[in-house]
C-alpha cells in the first residue's frame, strides 16, 4: 500500500540537474487553482475506467511521479471510501543513459509489496517528455510480474519532444515547448506552492 512517501534527497538532486532558474525566464502555465482542478479531473477519468479499482494498482515513478500518485490517491480514496493498492518504482538502473553520465545517479526507493501479475497497472509520472523514462519504467515493472494491461498517466505532456512511440492514456495538461525549455511541476509540500512552471533560457538559441 502507498502510505507516507518520503524521498527528499533524490528530489533535490533531480531539481539541481533540471534547471538553473536564476538564468532562465520563468512563466507559470498552471496556477494552484487549475492545478487542483486538473488533479480532480484525472481522478474522475481513472474512476470512470477502473470503477472500484478491484483489479487495478497505481504505481508512481520516482522521483517526481510519486507526488502525482499521492495526490490522486487522496482524492480517490476519499471518493471511494476504500484504500487503494499502489507503490513507487525507481528506474535508475534501467535508464538507457545510466552508464553515460559523468556523475553517478542517486537511486530512489522502490516500494512495491505486491505482485502485478494479471493486474491493470496505471503508471504515473509528472512530465512526459522524450518517453525514455517511461520505457525504463516498463522494463523495471516486469520484475514484479506480467500485468494484464498497463496505462500511462502524465500530469504534463510535452507532446512535440518524443523520442519513442509512447503516448499517455490520461493527460493533465498538454504543453507545446522547445527542447531548450524546461517544465517543472511544483508541489506545496516541497516548493511551497502547487503550480507548473515553464523555464526558458535567456538569449540562448538551441
Amino acid at each position: 500500500m502507498c502510505i507516507g512517501f518520503k524521498q527528499v534527497a533524490p528530489i533535490k538532486t533531480f531539481q539541481l540537474t533540471l534547471t538553473n532558474p536564476s538564468k532562465m525566464d520563468k512563466r507559470t502555465i498552471l496556477n494552484s487553482t487549475h492545478f487542483e482542478i486538473t488533479l480532480k479531473r484525472l481522478a474522475s477519468q481513472l474512476k470512470e475506467n477502473h470503477h472500484l479499482f478491484e483489479n487495478t494498482v497505481l504505481i508512481g515513478l520516482q522521483p517526481r511521479g510519486i507526488h502525482v500518485l499521492e495526490r490522486l490517491k487522496k482524492i480517490l480514496e476519499s471518493d471511494l471510501k476504500k484504500e487503494l493498492t499502489c507503490g513507487q518504482l525507481d528506474i535508475t538502473f534501467y535508464r538507457d543513459d545510466f552508464r553515460r553520465r559523468e556523475q553517478p545517479i542517486i537511486p530512489s526507493v522502490t516500494n512495491i509489496d505486491f505482485i502485478i501479475e494479471n493486474k491493470n497497472v496505471v503508471l504515473i509520472d509528472d512530465v512526459l517528455f522524450s518517453g525514455r523514462t517511461i520505457r525504463s519504467g516498463l522494463d523495471a515493472l516486469l520484475a514484479f510480474g506480467r500485468p494484464k494491461k498497463v496505462e500511462l498517466l502524465a500530469f504534463i505532456d510535452r507532446r512535440f519532444e518524443r523520442h519513442l512511440p509512447i503516448q499517455a492514456d490520461y493527460i493533465g495538461k498538454t504543453v507545446d515547448t522547445l527542447s531548450s525549455q524546461r517544465v517543472s511541476v511544483e508541489w506545496k509540500e516541497i516548493e511551497g506552492e502547487d503550480k507548473v512552471v515553464l523555464f526558458t533560457q535567456e538569449n540562448k538559441n538551441e
